[in-house]
C-alpha cells in the first residue's frame, strides 16, 4: 500500500466557504477539539504529518470561538489533495439489534469477542503481506502458522465452548450489517442497550455482498431485481433465506467486538472512533490513515448534497482503502440508517493539514 507522501500531496487553493455553513464548521471544530487530546501521542503513517504539527491548532481549538470557526480552519490550516483528490464516499450508521448479554430462547446467534489464538504471523514464519504488515492467522497444533478460522467455520461452530461469547443477536442477518457498520447497539426485551464496538477481524478480505449480487445479475430495477442499497440486499436475503446465507459466506471476514457500554454512556453520542473518541453524526468520516492523518478535517464536495461540507477523520473501516476513499457517520435511528445504507457520492476532496507540516515540506 502507499502513502499520501508516495501518491503524491500538494497544496490545491484556498478554504472555501462556498460549502461550509456557520453550523457546519461549528461542529467539525468541537469535533476536531475533542480528538486533539489524541493527535500528539500517535504517528501519522500518512507521512503528512508529525505530532508537533497539531500542537497550535489544538491550543487555539479549545478557546476559540464556535461562532467564528470557519476562520479557525483557514487560520491554521492549508487545503491539501493526495493524488487527483477524487473521492467516492459511502455510509455508516450505529445499527441497533435485537440482542442480549445472556443467552435465552430466540437469541441464539453468538456475538464474540477477538479471540486470544487470533494473532500476527511471527517474522519468519511467513512473508509480508502487500502493506508490508505480517498477516493475522493462528498458530495450529504443530505451530504452523495458518489462516483464521472464516465466516463460515465460526458459524459452523469453531469458536463454540471457548467463552467468547459477548452477547447473543436474534438474527444472523442483522448482526452481519451491524459488522459491516463495525458498532452498534444490543437492545434486549427489558429496553436495556448494550453497545458493543470494533474489537479486530479475522485477517481474510473484506467483500461487499452487493458487488457479488450486482454480478450475479440480481441488482437492478426489473423484475426479480434488489437495489444495491443495505435495504435491498437485506430484503434479498430476508426473501431467499439459503442463498441469502450462502451470499454473506461470501464475505469471509469475520468482526468480533468489545463491550464499549461504559466508555460511552451518553445514548446521544456516536461509539469510539479509531482515536477512541466518539463519532459525531454528520461530521466524522472514516479514512485510510495510509492516506489521511486521523484527527485531520476534511473539505468534502460531492454530487449529493447531504455529504458536502467540512468532516474529521475519526475513524478507520476495514472496507475504506486507499486514497480519497470516505464512509461517512450519520448517527443512529431509521433515518441514519437511510442515507448511510443508500448513501454513494463522489466528487472531491481536500485534506486539511496544519500550516506547519506544509512548511516543513
Amino acid at each position: 500500500m502507499g502513502t499520501a507522501a508516495t501518491v503524491g500531496a500538494h497544496v490545491s487553493g484556498t478554504i472555501s466557504a462556498q460549502s461550509i455553513t456557520p453550523a457546519n464548521a461549528s461542529a467539525a471544530l468541537n469535533a476536531f477539539a475533542a480528538t486533539c487530546p489524541k493527535l500528539q501521542l500517535r504517528a501519522d503513517v500518512s507521512g503528512l504529518t508529525v505530532p508537533q504539527d497539531w500542537l497550535g491548532p489544538c491550543q487555539a481549538a479549545a478557546l476559540w470561538p464556535r461562532s467564528d470557526a470557519l476562520r479557525f480552519f483557514a487560520t491554521w490550516f492549508v487545503p491539501v489533495e493526495v493524488g487527483a483528490g477524487t473521492s467516492y464516499v459511502t455510509g455508516y450508521f450505529e445499527p441497533e439489534i435485537a440482542g442480549v448479554r445472556m443467552r435465552q430462547p430466540g437469541f441464539d446467534v453468538p456475538i464474540y469477542r477477538l479471540p486470544p489464538d487470533l494473532v500476527r504471523a511471527k517474522p519468519g514464519d511467513v512473508v509480508t503481506g502487500p502493506d508490508g504488515r505480517l498477516p493475522l492467522g493462528r498458530y495450529d497444533a504443530n505451530g504452523v502458522f495458518v489462516p483464521y478460522w472464516d465466516r463460515t467455520q465460526i458459524e459452523n461452530g469453531a469458536l463454540s465452548g471457548q467463552g467468547l461469547e459477548l452477547g447473543w443477536a436474534a438474527d444472523a442477518a442483522e448482526l452481519f450489517f451491524l459488522q459491516v457498520q463495525g458498532s452498534g447497539r444490543l437492545r434486549a426485551p427489558d429496553g436495556s442497550i448494550m453497545r458493543i464496538g470494533y474489537a479486530g477481524e479475522n485477517g481474510w478480505a473484506y467483500t461487499g455482498i452487493g458487488s457479488v449480487m450486482n454480478s450475479q445479475k440480481l441488482i437492478g430495477t426489473g423484475p426479480g431485481q434488489y437495489s444495491g442499497s443495505m435495504q435491498g440486499i437485506l430484503r434479498f436475503i430476508r426473501e431467499h433465506p439459503a442463498q441469502g446465507r450462502a451470499l454473506m459466506r461470501q464475505n469471509r471476514s469475520y468482526i468480533f467486538f468489545r463491550d464499549t457500554t461504559a466508555i460511552v454512556a451518553d445514548p446521544l453520542a456516536g461509539p469510539p472512533g479509531a482515536l477512541g473518541v466518539p463519532v459525531t453524526p454528520r461530521i466524522t468520516l472514516a479514512v485510510d490513515p495510509a492516506f489521511v492523518p486521523l484527527g485531520a478535517p476534511v473539505l468534502l464536495t460531492t454530487d449529493r448534497s447531504e455529504v458536502g461540507g467540512l468532516w474529521v477523520a475519526q475513524d478507520t473501516g476495514g472496507a475504506i482503502k486507499g486514497a480519497n476513499r470516505f464512509d461517512s457517520f450519520w448517527g443512529a435511528g431509521a433515518e441514519a440508517r437511510r442515507i448511510a445504507g443508500g448513501m454513494s457520492a463522489h466528487g472531491q476532496a481536500l485534506i486539511l493539514v496544519p500550516k506547519g507540516a506544509m512548511a516543513r515540506r
